[in-house]
């Protein structure tokens, strides 16, 4: 069977990449504005079905989103076979064939892959795809399909949902029929898996305050849809209530003091808890605050099951982590540090028994390895306290969707260790106390020429600019900073800690401005709180 190359070059030229433009591959897949992301859809439909076709007709899942990003901006990912993140190697084909400039080029370029990565065309290409409620979202989508097309892939499209969904139902068709068989592959499937799961655990347990959930105007809440332009992310969602450190605006005369809230963000893959004091101070419980509770709830359980010798527990951070959790888990647990992003996190995860991966933004979740499945079904308890911890264990291992970072999950497994525990938000809160700490977005030119080592604690370039920071941080008690590249906007990430609150707004706005000099920002544009 041979590469359709006419049909590929005529629909690539409906198709056409904008000159100005380059496009990468990152964490997050294709991210940037949407309205420039046309070509890119046709060529991920193109190289979804050829990555389906590598893998012997398995099912590759394409996500249309763009997360915690304005409404404006939008992209893609692709996901593998088992609701994973897609494979590095395939990152690099996929930014390749993004740049081609041409039909031509981008035609001789698959072909080139398809002859390189040892393509048999005669198998078939099978690929599910889904989008959130972004405006941008239906047009990128017709682009998907064609490039999915060309290829003659059979394609199922799951509609508006979100991209846990997405990710689940790749496992699940892909596993249905096997000892691995995952759920039934629809949203239905998926929600009565986790409900039934939830309702087991907390079963004979008394049912706690209601919680108030900030959807942030996107796939979550569609009934009815939000049309309102531009709301999507805006001033609500996780990636708000963490950057800002305070409640979105529309909740801020309805949450009562000591009543839990979360922030989900626009689809769904990320968690922030936080409640009001009795003073009505805000208080947060971002990502190290949900590991650490997950974390110890879920090694009690396994030493209560008499299984401690046999399931170590781990969790894995990045350098966002507060480091007073890293601090309090380490206590308790091994722990590691590795580069932000769900790929290295996941990957990390996965050389524990039971590996917890939170980033402090809200995303993460927890695997039970094929290993520890195994051994929780087999396993015979000798006492009834030890058969009760480990069915708690077998039903969060169905609770929790092990494919990626899941906000309704992940929430639901919150409410568990909570009513367990009998833990109000303040009680959770008190485990440990975090350092101060601030987060800030420098916009500049070029992010990368901005590069990291040591889990991307360290910077290697621009020269010199590391001993500045190291400096200028020496100056603070508790004090600790490092700049990163974001992989999901064009910006420079600043995080720092102190042990003050006052000092650690000062740090992090002078690395700010050191980052903002370095670069030699726009003075007429530099922000006026850099120091």
């Amino acid at each position: 069977m041979s590469l359709p190359t006419q049909a590929l070059k005529t629909l690539a030229d409906a198709h056409p990449k904008p000159a100005d433009r380059t496009f990468a591959y990152g964490t997050a897949g294709f991210r940037t504005l949407g309205s420039t992301l046309d070509s890119v859809l046709f060529r991920v439909g193109v190289i979804a079905a050829l990555r389906s076709k590598k893998l012997d007709g398995k099912t590759i899942g394409v996500m249309v989103t763009a997360s915690h990003n304005p409404e404006q901006d939008n992209g893609v990912k692709l996901v593998d076979p088992r609701g994973e993140m897609l494979e590095a190697s395939w990152e690099g084909h996929a930014t390749t064939l993004a740049n081609f400039s041409s039909a031509n080029e981008f035609v001789d370029g698959v072909t080139s892959l398809v002859q390189s990565a040892k393509i048999d065309l005669s198998k078939p290409a099978r690929v599910v795809y889904a989008r959130d409620t972004r405006p941008s979202g239906p047009a990128l989508v017709s682009a998907l399909e064609d490039g999915l097309k060309a290829i003659g892939a059979e394609a199922r499209d799951a509609g508006v949902t979100t991209t846990p969904v997405l990710h689940y139902l790749v496992r699940s068709i892909n596993t249905l029929g096997t000892k691995d068989e995952y759920g039934v592959d629809s949203e239905e499937g998926y929600l009565n898996k986790m409900t039934t799961a939830f309702k087991k655990l907390v079963a004979g347990k008394d049912s706690p305050p209601p919680i108030l959930i900030d959807c942030a105007n996107g796939v979550v809440w569609r009934t009815p849809a939000i049309t309102t332009e531009g709301a999507l992310n805006n001033a609500c969602g996780a990636d708000f209530v963490k950057t800002s450190q305070k409640l979105p605006p529309s909740l801020a005369n309805i949450l009562q003091p000591n009543q839990r809230g979360a922030s989900l963000d626009g689809d769904a893959d990320r968690l922030i808890y936080y409640y009001l004091d009795e003073n009505s101070q805000f208080h947060m419980l971002d990502g190290d605050k949900i590991a650490g509770l997950v974390a110890a709830f879920i090694g009690d359980l396994v030493k209560d099951a008499g299984l401690e010798e046999q399931i170590k527990v781990g969790v894995v951070q990045t350098a966002y982590a507060n480091g007073a959790s890293t601090k309090y888990l380490s206590e308790r647990v091994p722990v590691r540090c590795v580069p932000t992003g769900v790929k290295h996190l996941h990957h990390a995860a996965e050389h524990f028994d039971v590996g917890v991966y939170f980033e402090a933004n809200g995303h993460g979740t927890v695997l039970f390895s094929p290993s520890t499945q195994d051994l929780l079904a087999s396993h015979q308890p000798s006492t009834p306290a030890q058969s009760t911890a480990l069915e708690s264990l077998q039903s969060l291992n169905l609770l929790i969707n092990q494919t990626v970072g899941d906000a309704l999950s992940d929430m639901l497994l919150v409410e568990v260790v909570l009513i367990h525990k009998s833990f109000s938000a303040a009680e959770w809160d008190s485990l440990y106390v975090d350092l101060p700490n601030k987060l800030v977005k420098v916009v500049v030119a070029d992010r990368n020429v901005f590069e990291t080592t040591d889990a991307e604690r360290k910077l290697t370039s621009p020269p010199g600019l590391q001993e500045k920071l190291d400096s200028l941080v020496s100056q603070y008690e508790g004090g600790r900073s490092f700049v990163r590249p974001s992989g999901t906007e064009d910006v420079v990430r600043v995080y720092a800690e102190a042990a003050i609150k006052s000092q650690v707004d000062e740090l992090a706005y002078k690395v700010a401005g050191l980052v903002y000099d370095e670069v030699r920002g726009d003075p007429s544009s530099r922000p006026k709180e850099f120091l």
